[in-house]
């Protein structure tokens, strides 16, 4: 059989632990033997990372930049206990943080749905997308254990040479203090990717922050995406018969538990990574959503939304095989190969990343899929399958 040929390549971010292990079965079952796959491999397995001071991280940012599209991935943030297990120099930043900052980008996120797989939500009938801003908040912040009593001072020197000077605490005793920062063109950005999808999508767009308590940062958030809705969106939206609203995120949550969904809720950076995570575990597993983030220029970087699988690993690595879901990992995969074939107009591509979705999903629509999913499938799953065995079973598919 004649390989689908591809015109240009994608970045490949190589990462950790089972995600690392599934990252290679999955191209050397379901992807190289139909496809003549082009990429720009990069490494950011923790070590490299450590061993290049985060280089090869950047390098692979200015790659998709380059080439407009990028899958990566699952990779590890280290901390202590890692860079004790991994004999690491120092700790590394984490790289989705490296690379959300470069690219500017938004995160979108969708739990994907089966028919055998009912969301824990009962009043959940369509998807909710998850739209996270990615850039700044706690992800590059700076933070310092202080180790006596004192003054917390906030300071912001223009590039004027004014100084704006504010009090945080007086501190009676040792505590600790953290810094965070946005900037309004990223907040800008990060409106109109929200906006723009939900036009795409025909689906309303939600706002959730804390501007009752955070008056000035969540306050940010809430003019600037009512003003850029205003000027430019909002003659578009009501032309579709489709709403834009802002509301405090805890009655966000509120409401979301009683929507039957189909809608984008925009969140901040770490409000949407918490919130994510809830809306894939409540609709199935973790494994089960996609994620691509998307940069104000038109890049695209496809990933799973969850970790390495660290214990899985470890149970791998006694000679164990895990029933690790590999979905959301073949879904990064088939996500950049139909970006690509979009971006290239190369329609037996997009042809093929379509047919690998749909032959993955119908092996748990047949009753036969990972450990994870087990427990949940209505009817019984008739089959429970170690990760290799699934993806085996989807490549006879194929």
């Amino acid at each position: 059989m004649a390989k689908i040929q591809m015109k240009n390549p994608i970045a490949e971010l190589d990462g950790d632990e089972m995600t690392r292990v599934l990252w290679q079965l999955i191209k050397d079952k379901l992807i190289t033997p139909f496809v003549d796959l082009k990429t720009e491999y990069y490494d950011l397995g923790l070590v490299e990372r450590d061993k290049t001071d985060d280089k090869v991280t950047y390098d692979a940012a200015a790659a998709i930049k380059r080439l407009g599209v990028g899958v990566k991935c699952a990779t590890i943030t280290s901390n202590a206990a890692r860079m004790e297990e991994y004999h690491l120099t120092h700790l590394t930043p984490s790289p989705n943080g490296i690379l959300r900052g470069e690219l500017d980008g938004t995160i979108f996120r969708a739990p994907i749905f089966v028919n055998n797989i009912h969301p824990n939500v009962k009043s959940w009938k369509k998807p909710i997308v998850l739209g996270r801003h990615g850039y700044g908040d706690v992800y590059k912040n700076c933070e310092i254990k202080t180790p006596t009593a004192g003054k917390a001072e906030l300071v912001f020197t223009g590039s004027d040479g004014k100084e704006i000077r504010k009090t945080i605490m007086e501190m009676k005793g040792p505590g600790i203090i953290q810094g965070i920062h946005n900037l309004d063109a990223s907040i800008e950005s990060f409106a109109r990717c929200c906006f723009n999808y939900g036009l795409s999508q025909n689906i309303s767009v939600w706002l959730g922050a804390k501007d009752t308590i955070s008056k000035t940062y969540d306050g940010n958030f809430k003019a600037i995406f009512q003003r850029i809705y205003d000027q430019e969106f909002k003659s578009k939206f009501e032309a579709k018969g489709l709403e834009y609203f802002y509301t405090l995120i805890d009655d966000a949550v509120a409401r979301v538990m009683k929507t039957e969904g189909g809608f984008l809720w925009a969140c901040k950076n770490y409000d949407g990574d918490v919130m994510s995570d809830m809306i894939a575990s409540a609709c199935g597993s973790l494994a089960m959503m996609t994620s691509v983030l998307v940069s104000p220029n038109g890049e695209f970087e496809f990933e799973a939304s969850h970790g390495t699988v660290q214990k899985h690993y470890y149970r791998y690595l006694k000679g164990e095989k895990t029933s690790t879901n590999p979905v959301a990992t073949i879904f990064a995969w088939t996500g950049s190969l139909a970006k690509r074939a979009e971006l290239d107009n190369t329609p037996d591509l997009a042809d093929f990343a379509h047919k690998l979705e749909k032959a993955t999903l119908s092996v748990i629509e047949d009753g036969i899929m990972t450990g994870d999913l087990a427990a949940l499938a209505e009817p019984k799953a008739t089959q429970i399958l170690n990760s290799w065995e699934f993806i085996d079973e989807i490549a006879s598919r194929l």
